[in-house]
């Protein structure tokens, strides 16, 4: 691997080489830097090139292996941070105009542990205000764009996470989710995710100033957008190490036990009424197939009502949005994230006071009917989106454009409410009127065994193969 083609390596690959020694530390830092820069103008996925301390970082690292020191599992990895997390010493914008000064007193426990494990940080990436958008856009930062073309958008909240690693800019890309937002940018983007389960990955910003809702401290979630599945299983026992900051971690190892028997699938096109697309359509096809033949057992069965417990999480996240966040939301928001919020509230009636109570005591309901369903078949294989990824500012169109970006994606935000593990992987590349264009399916797995979703996923990159040579071609030309 010459320099100016290692930035195209995956992180497996990559550490094979710097825990050998074929390749040093500061070679594959200075030649992602090389790729950022090359392509980060056109996309805007990157906010703030920290390529000065990376490649200091790098050369320590170097001299630490030279010097004995044990390699860590993510030696040389270079990897993005979302600017909603505190990373010491540079500013949480969490995409806010407001906030551009808020500067980090240390790094946050996801940040701490890729630390640990050696990778090193070569950019912080975009986000919309207040992370809450299915697209990426702010006043702050500006807009980030998708790599496969203008004509998508890059997804959000972590849409510049999605953009960057897909466009070779790092081989892991953190990003977070509450509703959707590691998920959004993979399916924009055609990476592979997982969203973790309810208490692992351990999260805390050191910058806030209160502490968050008891939804967003449930529903929340950190985690890395890649490009191979492989990555995943790799980079997520390094995320899940403890950190006595967040006292709901839950500590358990990354692989949990061996199945009995083949694997058991229940695998569902139900839409609730959202017209499903033949891309979409074909690409849950080509998933199934795919885990047919890699011995699972694939049965076509509706799990519980996701559609009932998605929307009521949803509402439920949104009265806890209005009760602490509508003021600063109101005060240093963009007149675009306002009225956006406004269609919010419309499209999720906010359930709060006596109500609210009653929502999140309904939670347990509907975790135990899936936790039940769970026990028999240990994965479930859905649909993301019903239709291809939007178009960017889609929600800024009012009620139609959220309801085209968040209101249909109930097998999204339902896995949050839930606290379940969900992994995104692409199933198809789909020839439409505007180029080509990737199309995503989700499994959702039992509670703490995100193992199962991404050895799902990476059977599923077995029969579809890796979107990002192709893309990367498609910018070359």
């Amino acid at each position: 691997m010459t320099n100016g083609e290692i930035w195209r390596l995956s992180a497996t690959e990559l550490t094979v080489l710097t825990k050998k020694g074929d390749l040093s530390a500061e070679e594959v830092v200075k030649d992602a830097l090389a790729r950022m820069h090359q392509v980060n103008p056109e996309l805007n996925a990157v906010v703030e090139d920290l390529g000065a301390e990376a490649m200091e970082r790098a050369s320590a690292l170097d001299r630490s292996r030279r010097d004995g020191a044990l390699a860590g599992p993510l030696h040389g990895v270079p990897v993005t941070i979302k600017v909603n997390v505190d990373q010491k010493d540079h500013a949480t914008t969490n995409g806010v105009v407001a906030l551009k000064d808020v500067i980090a007193p240390d790094d946050a426990p996801v940040v701490s542990n890729l630390h640990k494990a050696g990778a090193i940080v070569i950019g912080r990436t975009n986000t919309p205000e207040f992370s809450f958008r299915a697209d990426t856009d702010n006043s702050l930062h500006g807009r980030t764009h998708n790599p496969w073309g203008r004509h998508i958008s890059p997804g959000g909240s972590s849409g510049g996470a999605g953009a960057a690693v897909m466009a070779g800019i790092g081989a892991l890309g953190h990003g977070n989710d509450i509703g959707g937002s590691l998920r959004f940018p993979a399916a924009a983007n055609g990476a592979v995710t997982v969203k973790p389960g309810l208490g692992r990955v351990p999260a805390w910003n050191p910058s806030q100033k209160a502490e968050r809702g008891m939804l967003a401290q449930s529903m929340s979630v950190q985690g890395v957008i890649t490009r191979t599945a492989a990555d995943l299983h790799l980079s997520m026992p390094s995320l899940i190490e403890p950190d006595l900051r967040d006292p709901f971690h839950v500590h358990l190892p990354w692989r949990g036990n061996m199945q009995d028997g083949p694997i058991k699938v229940a695998f569902t096109k139900n839409t609730f009424g959202y017209a499903l697309h033949p891309e979409v359509d074909k690409a849950l096809d080509t998933a199934r197939d795919a885990l047919i033949d890699a011995e699972y057992l694939v049965e076509e069965i509706d799990p519980p009502d996701v559609f009932e417990c998605g929307r009521l999480g949803y509402r439920a996240l949104m009265g806890e949005v209005l009760t602490l966040m509508k003021g600063d939301i109101e005060a240093v928001g963009s007149q675009t994230i306002r009225d956006i919020f406004e269609v919010y509230f419309q499209e999720f009636p906010p359930i709060v006071g006596d109500d609210l109570i009653q929502a999140l005591a309904q939670r347990s309901h509907h975790a135990r009917e899936w936790s039940l369903f769970l026990q028999d078949y240990p994965l479930v294989l859905s649909p993301f989106l019903p239709q291809p990824f939007f178009k960017p500012d889609r929600d800024t169109e009012g009620a139609e454009g959220v309801h085209e970006v968040l209101g249909c994606a109930v097998y999204s935000y339902a896995m949050n409410f839930l606290g379940l593990p969900a992994a995104s992987v692409p199933a198809r590349l789909a020839e439409l009127p505007n180029g080509p264009q990737p199309i995503n399916i989700q499994i959702a797995a039992r509670c703490w065994r995100e193992d199962m979703a991404v050895d799902a996923a990476a059977a599923i990159e077995e029969r579809v193969g890796q979107m990002a040579p192709i893309l990367w071609e498609q910018m070359s030309n």
